[in-house]
């Protein structure tokens, strides 16, 4: 590995799955669907077939993102045909304030990871995650903004803590389906 690469830093965002329709109860308790829990798991299923392990995983503490992460490292298992080895076990941060934020406090979020981390994994709602992509990389973000189990990986070259706007260009993306 070169100095170059050792400093790269891959960020990865990713929309939690698809969720039951808001009903009577909050919104911050919506649980999965069947199609998202099998969503999630085939999301984890490409993360770990494209290398992209997280050392650090940050969740909105919504139940639908948590329930998205756990069939995401459940897929990162490396079932055959579907994946590679799981890796070490990242650190996991629930956030609460990842629940309704806004592109920069999702981006203030990500500057908190430890230097050391190479791999983070944000899990989090649209417009929100969306939005901090398209700051990120206003050029390569999707118009569209990310789907339901939508992955978008962007890759810096800065420093967590000083990941800028405009500075962490897309590299890969991809939407799940199980």
């Amino acid at each position: 590995m070169t100095d170059g690469e050792a400093e790269t830093r891959t960020l990865v965002l990713l929309r939690h799955a698809k969720a039951e329709q808001p009903g009577s109860g909050s919104d911050v308790d919506r649980r999965l669907t069947a199609r998202g829990h099998a969503d999630a798991a085939a999301a984890g299923a490409w993360l770990a077939g494209q290398g992209l392990l997280p050392d650090v995983v940050i969740c909105s503490a919504a139940r639908r993102t948590r329930q998205t992460w756990h069939d995401v490292a459940l897929g990162m298992t490396g079932v055959p045909p579907e994946g590679g080895p799981a890796g070490t076990a990242p650190v996991v941060r629930y956030a609460a304030a990842a629940y309704e934020a806004h592109p920069g406090d999702l981006l203030d979020l990500v500057r908190m990871v430890e230097p050391e981390a190479h791999t983070v994994l944000l899990v989090a709602h649209n417009p929100g995650i969306s939005l901090l992509s398209a700051l990120l990389d206003p050029e390569g973000a999707d118009r569209e903004g990310l789907r339901t189990t939508g992955l978008v990986v962007h890759r810096a070259a800065a420093p967590w803590a000083e990941l800028t706007p405009g500075d962490t260009p897309v590299v890969d993306r991809h939407t799940a389906r199980g």
